[in-house]
């Protein structure tokens, strides 16, 4: 999608409007105008419009404070403590903004998987590995009973890339390398089968080996499950690696939407090409 060299998402003179949100049919997630501001008057979200299909990978790339988390947690309706927060929010096409705050529960433990950047916000450290992801199974109703629940844990680690998932799901998070950590929490994040999984900046505090594999793991749960990624990064290459759709943020607003491919090789956009340019390696 071009928009003119350093030119706006949608032209005009009231500034980008964001609505470059691509071929909506048969989208799986569609965000519509959606603006997020915090008290004082600060708006971390401009009306940004995106849309992701099945299956598909959406990934919002850019740097520190252009509002790529709080789109991220908005969908998960999270946005945080006295946000205001318009437009539509639709999985399916029900609009998640409408539902109360157990129905939104429900959605996040069975319908929407969240990868965050620290593992240890999501695994409870005084509890092994198995009871953790037995418990969610219980208590979504994927498992019937305890004993299905607890059967079903080294199958749920496997699928998440785990090696020697028995001796793992014995095991505390503290007794865990990073990767595995990290493993560990796909595993909590996909175990009741999600339409859809936001991780945000997941491999962050990972080696180079070990992020490559997390990333990987990513493209196989989008091929082999049908899962669709949405992925808050600031990194390019990790941007590259995902592939499908790359929305670049500035400010809160979306700058410039397209191909992978094509905006990390060919960028429209003049803070894009400066992205680029700044990438560790880049020719200059």
């Amino acid at each position: 999608m071009s928009h003119g060299k350093g030119g706006p998402t949608n032209g005009g003179s009231a500034g980008p409007t964001n609505r470059a949100s691509g071929d909506r049919t048969g989208a799986l997630l569609e965000i519509d105008g959606l603006g997020v501001t915090y008290p004082g008057g600060v708006r971390a979200v401009d009306g940004v419009s995106l849309a992701l299909r099945a299956g598909g990978a959406l990934v919002l790339l850019g740097e520190s404070g252009s509002g790529k988390t709080t789109v991220a947690r908005t969908v998960l309706g999270l946005p945080g403590r006295g946000a205001a927060v318009s437009g539509t929010v639709r999985l399916a096409g029900t609009d998640l903004r409408t539902l109360d705050e157990r129905a939104l529960s429900d959605v996040r433990g069975r319908r929407i998987g969240y990868v965050p950047q620290d593992p240890s916000s999501s695994l409870d450290p005084l509890r092994r590995i198995g009871p953790q992801l037995a418990e969610v199974l219980r208590r979504h109703g994927v498992a019937d009973g305890r004993r299905a629940a607890r059967a079903a844990v080294p199958g749920l680690l496997a699928t998440a890339g785990v090696p020697d998932p028995e001796r793992v799901a014995r095991a505390y998070p503290h007794e865990l390398s990073g990767g595995l950590r990290q493993r560990a929490a796909i595993a909590l994040a996909i175990c009741c089968g999600p339409e859809l999984l936001i991780a945000d900046e997941p491999t962050t505090a990972l080696d180079a080996l070990v992020r490559g594999r997390i990333l990987d793991l990513f493209t196989t749960l989008r091929a082999d499950c049908g899962i669709a990624l949405l992925l808050v990064t600031h990194d390019l290459a990790v941007a590259r690696r995902i592939g499908g759709t790359v929305a670049v943020m500035r400010a809160g607003r979306v700058v410039e939407l397209g191909p992978a491919e094509r905006v990390l090789r060919e960028p429209d956009h003049a803070f894009t090409a400066a992205l680029v340019a700044a990438e560790p390696g880049a020719r200059r």
